[in-house]
């Protein structure tokens, strides 16, 4: 008796194969479940339906990929490489089937469900929003192992299935019908009705066009190969990231050639997820699950926000919100400075919905609002205004008689302890902290701060608005700097200090790159504006026990602010940094970077030690998605244990304070403790 899968034959003769996993939100290929798959094709071969159309009961989607959490902990690559070859036989039966088979997609189609999709003869999608293909395999430091090569390649050609294999990305259900990867994208209403009609019709199989198909000959494999390679090391570098850069040497070798290529598959994708940046990789990808969870058991479910502060910041959180199917108002002093954020937000919506009614349904949910009408009416009412203590106080003691009966009210402070905004307030239990990261749309992570007066229900309800708006909510604890900026500012400064010594800003930048950072500590800091730097800064040291260095206070004295002035540690044009071409060792490389990074470990040890994060996973995961921290190695706590403890021990502790205060003894002796 199936647990997984179940047949239901309709009038047609058609075979409706529905696929819903059981005691899991969402599909995914279980071990399980595949050899369930199995007796299920079995089945059909016998019993030879009209045809076979692949359905999921889960609303969520299709099916969002392989059970990621069996990846933790591989070590044996011919186990791995065995399990593989099973599912590889599996896709291959229903590939085999002597009759017409349809994937009907909605919603996640990701990585070994896109997989399964491909080994159908058709698949249908829907123009939902919602729905998104692609193989993201390469995130988890593998590539597709499932006969995903061989098939995507059969039907796309080799330039468009490499560069979807590569990227990682997904695509919409119009996306994935214009490339060929579906024959078909629908409204979801006519969604049965169109595998139906697949089925019954039974068109000729799309092919790619002969040119593209003359790539994977032997004799122009190889250059389409170096190409991809060049391309893919403009992004990431093998050592740090092998699995794309396996993936085109598989093709390489083995293009052109079925059974090799389901062989090689096989043989690489068991060797990579058994290394230590896959591992790490698979972490990450757990650790972001992890926060994607928090908050998801509340029962708040806001309908209306109101924004205080029509800024970037501002701005851009009132959009996602209305982009996310909230009602939205954003308030300012005259409609003249929302103007901006209006058009913005238009931008964002037509980027992210692309079509006319649903960007016009998300254009009328967000109302700018200058008299702040809106504040009575709202779940959530979001200050994001300048930070200044005394301005936010003053501004709460004026909407708070406004506010409806169990609204939430939310700052958007980087650094600011909520304990400074909360006298004078009545209901001092319902602020909490919403610190989004610049760009809004792009930065997935929101530190969600309780501070001593936070009330329990109101902390649950701000973990659940920021699910609610799909964002990684990360419970932090009301201190100065909270996470990210108290891990990141040490990291910076020091960046800083190394170019008052004379180091060059691209050799510094270069440093970090090298170690896997995804951006220079210099570049970075004139991007965030060197203005805002020295503001968080300056709020820190005296809080920690530093000093910043006078080269970041004089710049900014003289308008030197960074990329928005044009001119900052970098000189910019077209809002790009004018770089020299500087030589750097890799010894001194190392050495740079050792520098910068041991800061930024020990005050992550530091944070550790204080609380401000329940744990050392969620302080990685908020690190990671915060900062950007190097991926591949896991996180600030996962890079220290692995790393030998000993070795890193015995460098913070040498972080002695020193005259210049950028070694306070917090970050030093006590943080290696």
């Amino acid at each position: 008796m199936n647990r997984h899968w179940r047949i239901q034959e309709d009038e047609n003769r058609i075979a409706w194969l529905h696929f819903d996993l059981q005691q899991s939100p969402v599909n995914l290929l279980t071990p399980e479940a595949l050899e369930e798959l199995d007796s299920c094709i079995d089945a059909l071969s016998r019993s030879a339906p009209a045809g076979v159309v692949l359905v999921s009961d889960k609303s969520s989607g299709f099916i969002a990929g392989a059970d990621v959490k069996g990846f933790v902990g591989l070590k044996d690559p011919a186990a791995v490489e065995r399990y593989v070859e099973r599912a590889q036989s599996i896709f291959s039966a229903l590939e085999r089937l002597p009759l017409p088979t349809v994937a009907m997609i909605h919603g996640f189609c990701l990585g070994g469900g896109l997989e399964l999709a491909l080994a159908c003869r058709y698949r249908v999608a829907t123009e939902d929003p919602v729905t998104r293909i692609g193989f993201p395999e390469v995130r988890l430091g593998i590539f597709p192992g499932f006969g995903g090569t061989v098939r995507s390649i059969r039907l796309l050609g080799a330039q468009a299935a490499m560069g979807l294999m590569l990227s990682g990305r997904n695509i919409d259900g119009g996306a994935a019908a214009r490339l060929k990867l579906v024959d078909l994208a629908v409204p979801r209403r006519q969604l049965m009705a169109a595998a139906r009609r697949l089925i019954m019709a039974q068109p000729a199989v799309a092919r790619p066009p002969w040119w593209s198909r003359t790539l994977t000959s032997a004799p122009l494999r190889p250059l389409l190969a170096t190409l991809l390679q060049r391309q893919t090391a403009k992004r990431v570098q093998r050592k740090h990231y092998p699995a794309p850069f396996g993936l085109i040497d598989h093709w390489r070798r083995n293009g052109g050639r079925p059974q090799q290529m389901y062989r090689g598959e096989a043989s690489a994708v068991a060797r990579l997820v058994t290394g230590p940046v896959a591992q790490n990789l698979i972490r990450v990808f757990l650790l972001q699950e992890r926060l994607r969870s928090l908050g998801r058991e509340a029962t708040f479910e806001p309908t209306h926000v109101h924004v205080i502060g029509g800024g970037i910041m501002g701005g851009d959180i009132a959009a996602w919100c209305a982009l996310k199917g909230l009602r939205v108002t954003l308030q300012d002093q005259t409609p003249e400075r929302l103007t901006g954020a209006i058009a913005r937000a238009h931008g964002l919506f037509v980027r992210k919905l692309r079509l006319p009614h649903l960007i016009r349904a998300a254009d009328d949910r967000l109302m700018p609002d200058c008299r702040g009408d809106g504040i009575t009416r709202a779940d959530l009412v979001v200050e994001a205004i300048y930070e200044d203590t005394t301005a936010k106080q003053a501004l709460y003691r004026k909407i708070e008689p406004w506010l409806k009966p169990g609204a939430l009210l939310a700052t958007n402070t980087s650094s600011i302890p909520l304990e400074r905004l909360t006298p004078g307030l009545l209901q001092p239990q319902r602020l909490v902290g919403l610190h989004f990261f610049n760009p809004v749309a792009r930065m997935q992570l929101i530190e969600v701060v309780k501070g001593r007066e936070t009330g329990e229900t109101e902390f649950g309800r701000a973990l659940a608005f920021a699910h609610r708006i799909d964002r990684l909510p990360l419970p932090v604890k009301s201190s100065p700097g909270f996470l990210v900026n108290r891990v990141l500012m040490p990291y910076l400064l020091e960046a800083i200090v190394l170019l008052g010594e004379g180091v060059a800003p691209e050799q510094v930048d270069q440093a970090a790159i090298q170690f896997g950072m995804p951006m220079g500590p210099v570049e970075l800091a004139d991007r965030v504006g060197l203005d805002i730097c020295l503001s968080v800064a300056e709020k820190l040291a005296g809080e920690l026990g530093c000093r910043v260095p006078e080269s970041l206070r004089e710049r900014v004295a003289q308008g030197e602010l960074g990329r928005k002035s044009n001119r900052g540690y970098y000189r910019y044009a077209q809002g790009r940094p004018v770089k020299a071409s500087v030589p750097l060792s890799e010894t001194r490389s190392e050495q740079l970077a050792t520098r910068m990074i041991d800061r930024l470990l020990a005050e992550a040890v530091a944070c550790l030690r204080d609380g401000v994060v329940a744990d050392s996973d969620l302080l990685d995961a908020g690190i990671i998605f915060g900062t950007g921290f190097a991926p591949f190695r896991g996180g600030p706590m996962r890079y220290i244990r692995e790393n030998g403890q000993d070795g890193i021990r015995q460098r913070l502790r040498q972080l002695e304070p020193d005259p210049e205060g950028r070694f306070p003894a917090h970050t030093g002796r006590e943080a290696a403790a």
